[in-house]
Parts: C-alpha cells; structure tokens; sequence
C-alpha cells in the first residue's frame, strides 16, 4: 500500500528539522502461494518451482562473494554531491557497482547512488574529548521504494550526535530507486490523479476499471524495464547490502533498516550472518515466508482501522478546539461529511476523497501529523479549503521521484511472492475485511493489484531464521499500536532471530520510533549501537506523549 514518504522516526524528524525530502517511500504487502506462470527464461544459477516461482536463497552466494571482492578492491570513490549546493559540507556522495544478476556477475552492472558524512569524533557533551570511530553505519528508511541519500544529514539532529560522533552515517539509494538506476512503470505526469475518488465499499464498475489499470500498470513495468524487471528483489537488496559492507571497507556490518528495511536486513541476517556485526530493526515487518507479501497486507488494512479509531478519538478529546465532534464516531461524521462534499466539488480542483483519505492515512503512520490534519478539517467544513489544499493536494512537482518510488513498491513485492491471480479471491478477502476495515481495504489492494497480473517470474520467499550462536544480538523496536508494521511482525522477527532482543514502545503508534522523541527507546540504541549492550529478552519503554493540539497547525 501506499505509505507515507519516510520510514521512522529518524526520517520524519529529517524531514522537519532539515527539510530535506527523500523519495516517497511504501510498505508492505504479502502473499498466499498461488501459482504464476514464468514469463521468459529462467536466469542461469536458479531453478523454477512447481507453480512458476523461482526457488531463492544462497544459490547465488558465489556471485555475491566475486562482487563484493571487487567492490572491496575498489572501495567508494566519496567526493563532492552533485546536489551540494543544498546539502552541508561534511556529506560525500559516491557509487558502488553491483550485479544486476548475480547469477551473471560478470554481466550488466548497476551503480548504487551512496552518501555518506563521516564520523565527527566529537563527544556532543564534552568537546574535548575524542570518540574512537566505530565504522560505518548503513540504514535503509523502508519502502521498498525509499531512499536513503539524505540520512547522513541526521547526524545534525541532537538525537543522533552521539551515534554521528562514532560512526559514519551511511545513506544509499537502493537498485531502482533515485539515482540507483532507477525504474518506472509508466510516465510521471500521470501518476498524481487527482481528484480521484476512494470508495470504502466499491461498485463492481469501479472494480472493473480498478482491475483495467492494474493490468495497464503491470504491463508498463514490462515495457518500460524490459528483462531487467526480474532482478528487482528483496534478495538481490540484502546482497547489494553486502557488496555495500566490502565497498566501505567493513569486515563486519552495522545496519539500521526501519518498515521494509527490516526485512531485507533480516534476509540478509539469514544469508550473511558472519558478516553482521550490530542491526537494528525499527518497525518490523512480519519476515514469516507465509505472509510475504499478500497477507501482510490484510493485517496491516485491518491494523489502520484502529490506528485511525486512535487517531478520531484525540481529535475528539479536543473538541473545543477542532469543533468536529466530542466522540470518535462523531469526528467519523465529520470526515464524512467532508468526503461527501469534495465528491462533489473538489477542494482547489485537485482534492477529492482520495486525497483526503491520503492525507489521514499519513497521519496514521506519524501522530507528529494529528494537530494539522485536525485543523485542516476543521476549517474545511468551515467554508476554508486553504489549509486541506495545501496539505492533501497531489505534489506534482515531486511526481518523478513519486513515480519511481511507487515502481521500486511494485517491482519488488511483486517478484519477491507467488501473489493470488484470481480476482475473486482478492475481492473475497478484502469485501470481507472491509466489512470492519474499511479506512484502508480498498486503498491497500489497489496499490497492489498490479501484483495479480505481474509479468515476471516470482520468487519463493526465504526462510527467515537463524539458530542459537549463529548471529551476534540484533535489537528489534517496535510501537505497539503501529499500522503500518503490525506488533505482531516484530514479535515474529524476534522468534526467527534467534538471541534477538526486543524493545517495545507501549500504547504509541508512530510507525519508526528509533532516534524519535522516546528517552528511553532512545538509550536503548545508543547502548546498543555505542557499547554493544542490550536489555533481557524484551524490554518496555512507556510511550510517548500524545501531540499537543496547535490551532494554527500545518504538517
């Protein structure tokens, strides 16, 4: 599904101290193994299953193991950004080649767009003293779709000056993504549609036509990427992780992934756990081979529908400054009544009920967004469409990079499962959830459906798992109320990895909550990150405060 443009804490709290924006990033989905026939040959060094998936794993280890030796030979040629004129001096942009088939290492090579600002060395709290660098540490912000090219600008940010003062912040743009290669689906000028409408309970001619451009877009993927759709996987993102580590010159690697990251770093885990050294997962997606991806998608539709009660009842504890009603369901009357109208007069042309919808599903995944949505309604249903224009209005001038960023989404997840190919069974599943989801159902699977008619082979997904010994201690944290990256993922990951710890955030939603507003998830990594400790098993930080209501509120 659609998500919100960052993947946790680390990257909202960029996106409003720096304004600096990375690509539009998405979530996840999953999958029940229905059959899909191959389309094409099958890639050297990999088999076909029964059903058309491509059997996955540590088949291709030799190839990975002759591209990262290259890349070690080669290392990061880091210079001047090309984009330096907004960026601060101390961030250094390089490229770092990767196989497109690491069946064919030889063959076709990528170049991956990577960032970095080194390791100030310089104690936040003491200025003279020295802090002995620790290497480099690599985050990925989620998607698949998102970039990471900005992180190192985190660094600037109080949260993270300790973590700064020890290692280089490493920030990449993932194969597909930005600068990385990147890949479309269908041209982006006519990505942003809007307005469009969003439907909770939708007619069988819209489903029609919804199907009509699924079909449209899966075939655009085909056409624009041409045979190299293929090799945008999950997998090959864990292994360009490891050509990654060697390039920087790491023996070892200590990663950050938040929402999708963590699972791509959990594959990698399972892959390379010799090469790991310290991982954080922030937000954890469900790594249960079953759930990949088709079903995780239904857990998180059905979880959006509590985030969202969760949401309408804060704006209707703050009734006498939102004036939209003193229940959650009266605020539901509200929103309502605010679709109603845009369906038939969109705001400023381009705001209809989807880009409402839009707008409070990214409230959902960050509670820093509840005063401003909140006060754009409010004064919509008062005759001023200013603030709604301006906060759910489609930002065409962002529609490239949005456009590609949804074509990574696709790509990935659509290659990374078998996914159901009848129509019907997806119309089951989702008329069914929306019976009592219905914020995010229909939305979800239309954001996906390209899956169903998806012209590559798909893979099988890999078994996520590790046994006693066979991994150094990762740390795994997680908001017990998130939507996007249900609970139950991060407690799944924590059962598969095996001498994981797991940090949970209570009562709070906020979808990524490492380096956020929380002291205490906060100490946990930096202990974990800085002196390589960790709490028990599982450990619980009281979470955070709720948002304050602001009158004037724009996000």
């Amino acid at each position: 599904m659609r998500a919100a443009a960052l993947h946790s804490a680390a990257g909202a709290l960029l996106l409003t101290a720096l304004a600096a924006v990375p690509a539009s990033g998405l979530p996840h989905a999953d999958a029940p193994g229905v059959p899909v026939a191959p389309a094409g040959p099958v890639a050297a060094g990999r088999t076909l299953a029964p059903g058309g998936t491509l059997t996955a794993g540590r088949a291709l280890a030799p190839g990975v193991a002759l591209a990262a030796a290259r890349a070690a030979a080669e290392g990061v040629a880091f210079g001047k950004c090309s984009d330096a004129q907004d960026l601060p001096g101390a961030m250094q942009c390089g490229t770092v080649a990767v196989p497109l088939d690491y069946a064919h290492p030889d063959g076709r090579q990528i170049k991956l767009s990577v960032s970095r600002a080194p390791a100030t060395g310089r104690d936040p709290h003491n200025s003279k003293r020295r802090v002995p660098r620790q290497g480099a540490l690599v985050f990925n912000p989620g998607g698949p779709g998102g970039s990471g090219r900005y992180f190192p600008l985190i660094g600037l940010l109080p949260e993270w000056k300790r973590i700064a003062a020890a290692y280089d912040l490493v920030g990449y743009d993932p194969r597909g993504v930005g600068r990385s290669a990147p890949v479309s689906c269908q041209d982006p000028k006519r990505f942003f549609k809007g307005p469009s409408p969003a439907p909770d309970h939708p007619s069988q001619s819209y489903k029609k036509e919804r199907i009509a451009q699924a079909k449209a877009y899966a075939r655009g993927c085909a056409t624009r990427t041409g045979s190299a759709l293929r090799h945008y996987t999950s997998l090959n993102n864990a292994r360009d992780l490891d050509v990654l580590r060697a390039a920087l010159g790491e023996d070892r690697l200590t990663f950050m992934g938040a929402s999708y990251g963590t699972y791509f770093g959990a594959l990698y885990a399972t892959l390379f756990p010799s090469h790991v050294r310290r991982m954080v997962f922030d937000a954890a997606v469900d790594p249960d081979p079953a759930q990949i991806w088709y079903r995780n998608n239904l857990g998180q539709s059905a979880a959006f529908e509590s985030r969202w009660t969760d949401l309408r009842e804060w704006i209707a504890a703050h009734d006498d400054v939102y004036g939209l009603g003193d229940t959650a369901d009266e605020v539901l009357n509200s929103y309502e009544r605010a679709r109603a109208r845009l369906a038939e007069e969109p705001a400023g042309g381009t705001v209809g009920p989807g880009q409402l919808q839009g707008a409070f599903l990214q409230a959902a995944y960050y509670d820093d967004y509840w005063p401003g949505r909140a006060q754009a309604l409010s004064e919509y249903l008062k005759g001023d469409p200013k603030q709604l224009i301006a906060q759910a209005a489609p930002a065409r001038a962002a529609a490239a990079e949005a456009e590609n960023a949804n074509a990574v989404y696709t790509a990935v997840e659509c290659n990374d499962a078998p996914w159901p190919t009848d129509w019907r069974v997806w119309d089951r599943d989702n008329t069914r959830l929306a019976r009592v989801a219905p914020f995010e159902t229909w939305d979800n699977v239309w954001a996906n459906l390209p899956c169903a008619y998806w012209p590559a082979p798909r893979q099988r997904p890999l078994d996520v798992r590790t046994g006693p010994g066979e991994l150094p201690p990762t740390l795994i944290l997680a908001a017990e109320r998130d939507a996007a990256a249900p609970y139950a993922g991060a407690l799944e990951m924590h059962r598969r990895l095996s001498g994981s710890v797991l940090v949970t955030e209570r009562d709070a939603g906020t979808h990524g909550i490492a380096g956020g507003p929380n002291r205490c998830v906060n100490a946990h990594l930096d202990a974990y990150l800085l002196e390589g400790r960790l709490p028990a098993r599982r450990a619980a930080c009281a979470g955070r405060a709720e948002p304050k209501p602001k009158p004037d509120a724009g996000h």
